[in-house]
């Protein structure tokens, strides 16, 4: 193993078996070069460096950039057994879906890990110096068994093997934080984040509490993502990404001008700084992500219980920039984020408003910068193929996806406008022979919902009038209904949408004729770069304005897959554009509501009638006598690939880079 990277990297040298995986040239396949480069401009004082705290990173190893490896993989590490639940019980009892692949690195529960994963990518592709600092789950978020007879969702603990996972490497050092008195010991472990390209790399840093020095109840702190049976363990979990990732990166010797916040749970980042710089210095140091307006995405502790975890002087600094405005008693680290950050974004125009009317004293500092999603890596290899032919008229889209902007130029090409449906159906067959023993078919309209299973997020309404959805396909064609996605273990109110869907699922096994539903368990990123591919429509009914931003229909548009959505988050901004449907509950300007006011009558009446015309398009398309050159449906799919020209994290990390970060 070659010296340099060695040091450079402070991989623990005990650990023989990864020199089969790292020459002087590779890294588990790839060029080892831009490794040593980014740990090098990363050490250089000379440097403008970034680091990137999130609590979760959803990576995407097993559809982009897959590392090789020449030792044996831990059996944990492989998902080899995923069942479906449907309204054709006879296969769910007889056919699970045939997928062999490795396990997502589990370090991640939903769409804000992933965008944070897309984030360090873009940054990759863009040559930012960046490192990301997060958190080794031992145990992963939890693995979802759906109850074969109904009942919902069954938590199960996820086991995996981090010493047999491609790409991820321990280090020879660890570090020590103090929590309620005592030391609390964390090991660190590396894995590099490569651009599109190879020529670049992000080193993601992951701290682990599972080391022999520390008794049992501690090392459980890095066992489970988004733990939450009690205040203390959250409080500790939150002082492992920050306090921990700021010693982390003193140890390691990084020179950071920025420190960037995803979201709360990292504020003990800037906690850990005050003292050590002067306040307002730090304050252009650091910035700060508001990823939710729910209540409940805000994190709140009791003084006294903070107090017995932090210690009485970091405490103090909480106290002096994130009380609660609404109880001395409590610490609130959005407050604490919004106080400690000079730079502060929300994560859509339509938030940026929210937030305004949240906290309307921060008005004149917070600004926004919309989501987006790293478009090579859920870019359809069919729909890649495509773009590629036509390269010398859309531009250079593999080293700028802004460009996609420039397929308005081609939209009324017949050829174009051919290789588009063929590549669709392509990308339907593909999602269709998965799912040939529920009898899907491409031809089939198909419609998605998945996503994090959430109240605000009204999982059930597709499902809410059954007579209605079984009239629209009695009078256009057969509908295929795809339903995915994960409650948390503790969310009552999700766990009971859990069970009225499988529910509704049992109670049409009697039409599967005409239309067809399955609910795939343990949706992750695998199955979302399928789904985001290859169905006809991608379902998106929360409540507004309580979705932040989303970026699951970001990821359908730039496949061509058309949307259906209220009008929340980043759909607002491309609610003009012909991409779908818009429909549904529309908050008067200025007042936020009630996220628990679901309006399921009114929405899913106004959701049923803006399917049936979705339905009727499709199928003039498919069985009609509209060309292809006529086709609005097809009209629809070219315009969601030119809106997602700006739904890109290239263009969202820019806008970071030159306004939030100010590099």
């Amino acid at each position: 193993m070659d010296a340099n990277f060695v040091a450079l990297t402070r991989i623990d040298p005990s650990e023989g078996k990864y020199g089969a995986d790292i020459s002087d040239q590779e890294y588990f396949g790839f060029p080892l070069e831009p490794i040593l480069s980014a740990e090098n401009n990363l050490k250089n004082t000379g440097n403008n460096s970034v680091a990137y705290f999130s609590m979760e990173y959803g990576l995407a190893p097993s559809v982009y950039n897959t590392f090789s490896t020449k030792n044996p993989i831990s059996n944990v590490n492989v998902v080899s057994d995923h069942e479906v639940f449907s309204n054709m019980c006879q296969m769910d009892y007889y056919h699970n879906l045939p997928v062999n692949k490795i396990l997502d690195l589990p370090i991640y529960s939903g769409g804000l890990g992933v965008l944070a994963g897309d984030t360090l990518k873009s940054s990759a592709d863009l040559g930012i110096s960046l490192v990301g600092i997060g958190i080794l789950w031992n145990k992963g978020y939890f693995r979802q068994k759906l109850w074969f007879r109904g009942g919902g969702q069954f938590p199960e603990e996820l086991s995996w093997d981090p010493h047999s996972y491609p790409g991820l490497i321990p280090l020879d050092i660890k570090i020590c934080i103090e929590l309620s008195g005592q030391k609390l010991y964390l090991k660190l472990w590396k894995y590099y984040v490569y651009s599109y390209d190879k020529k670049n790399v992000i080193p993601l840093l992951l701290l682990d509490a599972n080391v022999d020095k520390n008794p049992d109840y501690l090392k459980e702190l890095t066992a489970q993502l988004y733990r939450s049976s009690n205040g203390w363990l959250k409080i500790a979990q939150r002082m492992i990404l920050g306090i921990g990732g700021i010693r982390a990166l003193e140890a390691l010797g990084y020179s950071i001008n920025k420190y960037h916040m995803n979201e709360g749970h990292a504020v003990f980042a800037f906690v850990e700084m005050a003292g050590k710089v002067d306040t307002e210095q730090l304050k252009g140091m650091f910035s700060f992500t508001c990823h939710t307006p729910v209540e409940a995405g805000h994190d709140r502790f009791n003084f006294q219980e903070l107090e017995a975890a932090l210690g009485t002087e970091k405490t103090n600094i909480v106290r002096k920039f994130g009380t609660d405005p609404h109880s001395s008693q409590t610490a609130n680290l959005t407050i604490l984020g919004l106080n400690a950050c000079n730079n502060v974004n929300a994560v859509s125009k339509k938030h940026g408003d929210v937030m305004h009317i949240q906290f309307p004293h921060y008005k004149d500092k917070i600004t926004s910068v919309t989501n987006g999603i790293h478009t090579f890596t859920w870019l359809s290899k069919e729909f890649s193929f495509v773009l590629k032919k036509y390269k010398d008229r859309i531009g250079d889209f593999e080293n700028d996806p802004t460009l996609l902007k420039n397929i308005e130029n081609i939209k009324s090409d017949p050829q174009f406008r051919a290789d588009i449906w063929k590549a669709h159906f392509e990308n339907k067959k593909e999602l269709t022979g998965l799912l040939k023993f529920w009898f899907f078919k491409p031809e089939v309209f198909t419609i998605a919902w998945a996503r994090r299973i959430a109240m605000y997020k009204r999982p059930t309404m597709i499902l809410h009038d059954t007579n209605r959805l079984l009239s629209i396909a009695r009078k256009y064609g057969q509908i295929q209904i795809i339903i995915a996605g994960k409650a948390h273990p503790a969310d009552t109110y999700a766990a009971k949408y859990m069970d009225q869907i499988m529910d509704k699922i049992s109670m049409l096994s009697g039409e599967q004729h005409i239309l067809r539903i399955v609910f795939l368990e343990n949706y992750d990123t695998y199955f979302a770069k399928i789904l985001t591919g290859s169905v006809d429509v991608w379902l998106n009914n929360p409540i507004p304005p309580f979705e932040a931003s989303g970026t699951s229909g970001m990821k359908a548009i730039v496949n061509g897959v058309t949307a259906l959505s209220t009008l929340d988050g980043w759909v607002v901004e491309a609610a003009d554009k012909n991409i779908g449907k818009i429909f549904g509950y529309v908050p008067i300007d200025g007042v936020l509501g009630d996220e628990s006011n679901l309006n399921l009558d009114n929405d899913s009446n106004a959701l049923y009638d803006s399917l049936e015309q979705m339905v009727s398009t499709y199928y003039d398309t498919v069985y009609g006598n509209k060309k292809i050159e006529e086709s609005a449906w097809i009209d629809m799919m070219i315009n969601c690939l030119i809106e997602s020209a700006y739904f890109s994290t290239h263009r969202m990390v820019r806008e970071y880079k030159n306004n939030i970060w100010h590099l």
